[in-house]
């Protein structure tokens, strides 16, 4: 059976910057078009020529992609001609080979918002369109509050789509602008925009998640006959975000029915690279990738449960929907006071070690981990801790150093502008194969601020470990997480620290004390030497597995 072709739109660039506390830089727009483009979306949305100078300077510099490149702009506004707006004609001077233009398909938004007929709406949109065609522009018309404005008036607004197709656009997008239309209201309108005369194959969809439905809406739209979807990367967008093109793609290429209906650019090879696609993205942004998305979170086939973690070991689609590798992610069996044998013989498989069943260390492994949590710890979010501590019940932990003591003070003095400012100053001492250095660290930003106790800690332990050193330079903190697990007079600091490395490799580890300052130090060292043994120790431990 031959597929449907069904087209990607990102909206990333445009759409995703409209997200709060988000502003791209040209060169990261330029990056993550280039992995857009990778990827195998059909269209690129840009952003807005001239609505601001990253966005313009961004168009004069866009990489060449496969990707068709659009500009977002405006129907031309009313009292003038398309040939004269200046504003319209910053669009098309960007050079994209498609524009999107956005008008109104809601009568109320034409008289309130915009206070013309809605006649003077309709030619705004016929004349836009046409201007782009008569500059040989793919034509895509952004029916603005398209949902809503079907509801309160579907006469006008259906009059709006047909203006805009027989002006020569090539895909009309219906917009639920404000997100609150749910999924079977848009299969059933969709299907009703088709049969007033317009083809599937011309209708493009764009949901927001106000309500949490913007990916089942666009499923619902696809269900209905739309066949282009619009969407961001990680459901970047304004208030709740865009459907999320991180968790739509996936279901279109695995998901029946769609994996055998249609067909997408995205191969099952660029497939596998949307994990480390969704994450580059929060790089860009500095957050912290979401553990529970959908297909990509590193907890999206974690399982903590022993019973899952048994059936796992004999099938893993018993509770897997999908094989991670398919997405570019990997299962992870984390260990917690729920797990049992099955989890535990699991996770230490794969970090290497083979341990039979039945032997002694697995019960000692077990107690440890229950006993632990109930002092506070949590391993099914450090999983680097975790195998510190295995290994170090197993033997097959190298010394890599040893930490004699350490000390954090606090001071208050002028810096240079003679304003009083908080210093915190770190000293710590270690012995590396019997040699003893001493490491001391001020911890202040650029402009003189304190940035405190654990961030000089942190720098004084990691200035000067000798031959580990250059191991350890490429090591950087990423996230930093406090919890009290007790309260009152006796409260216990739970420190959960995320660090990344020159490899994109990502870990976690746990340090649990009264005091904040020794509970994140012992997740600092963790973080250390789970660093160093990867890069340094597989022949070290290989000798100690034989031995």
């Amino acid at each position: 059976m031959t597929k449907e072709r069904l087209y990607l739109y990102d909206t990333t660039l445009r759409d995703g910057q409209q997200t709060q506390g988000v502003q791209f830089s040209t060169e990261e727009k330029i990056q993550i078009a280039e992995a857009l483009d990778a990827l195998g979306v059909d269209f690129i949305e840009g952003g807005w020529p001239g609505a601001n100078p990253t966005d313009s300077a961004f168009f004069d510099t866009r990489p060449q992609t496969r990707a068709t490149f659009t500009a977002f702009g405006m129907t031309k506004r009313a009292g003038m001609s398309a040939e004269n707006d200046d504003v319209l004609a910053a669009v098309l001077n960007a050079g994209t080979p498609a524009v999107c233009l956005v008008g109104k398909t809601h009568d109320f938004h034409v008289e309130r918002a915009l206070g013309i007929s809605l006649d003077e709406n309709l030619e705004n949109i016929s004349k836009s369109i046409a201007h782009l065609v008569g500059q040989s522009r793919e034509a895509l018309f952004d029916a603005e509050h398209f949902f809503d404005g079907y509801k309160a008036n579907p006469a006008y607004a259906l009059r709006c789509l047909h203006a805009a197709a027989e002006a020569g656009a090539r895909w009309i997008v219906l917009c639920d602008t404000n997100g609150g239309t749910l999924p079977a209201e848009i299969g059933r309108i969709v299907g009703e925009v088709i049969a007033s005369g317009l083809p599937g194959d011309q209708l493009g969809i764009h949901t927001h998640n106000d309500t949490q439905n913007a990916v089942a809406g666009s499923l619902a739209a696809i269900d209905a006959g739309a066949r282009q979807v619009q969407g961001t990367l990680n459901g970047l967008g304004e208030r709740c975000g865009n459907a999320n093109l991180v968790a739509l793609i996936p279901t279109l290429l695995l998901k029946e029915p769609y994996a055998s209906r249609f067909e997408t650019g995205v191969t099952r090879e660029a497939l596998a690279g949307l994990t480390r696609t969704s994450r580059l993205l929060d790089d860009i942004l500095n957050r912290v990738p979401s553990r529970q998305s959908a297909y990509v979170g590193a907890g999206a086939f974690a399982h903590k449960a022993g019973l899952h973690a048994s059936a796992i070991l004999k099938d893993p689609s018993t509770y897997e929907h999908i094989d991670p590798a398919a997405v570019g992610n990997a299962r992870i069996v984390p260990m917690s006071n729920q797990a049992g044998q099955s989890n535990l013989r699991k996770r230490l498989g794969d970090m290497g070690l083979k341990v039979e069943r039945g032997n002694p260390a697995l019960t000692r492994i077990l107690d440890l981990i229950k006993a632990r949590e109930t002092e506070g710890y949590s391993y099914d979010t450090a999983q680097a801790s975790f195998e510190l501590l295995a290994r170090r019940e197993l033997g097959l932990l190298p010394q890599f150093f040893e930490v004699k003591r350490y000390r954090v003070t606090i001071e208050r003095r002028k810096n240079k502008r003679n304003e009083m400012v908080s210093i915190s100053e770190a000293v710590v001492v270690v012995t590396i194969n019997g040699e003893k250095t001493l490491s001391v660290s001020e911890s202040f930003d650029e402009r003189g601020s304190d940035r405190g106790p654990v961030n000089a800690l942190a720098q004084a332990l990691a200035k000067d470990l000798g031959p580990y050193q250059s191991v350890i330079d490429g090591m950087r903190l990423v996230d930093f997480k406090v919890r009290i697990t007790q309260g009152g007079t006796e409260a216990v600091t739970r420190v959960i620290i995320d660090s990344e490395d020159e490899h994109g490799r990502r870990w976690s580890t746990v340090g649990v004390s009264p005091n904040l300052v020794d509970a994140s130090f012992e997740a600092l060292l963790d973080a250390i030497n789970w660093k160093l043994l990867r890069d340094l120790a597989p022949a070290e431990s290989a000798a100690l597995i034989d031995a």
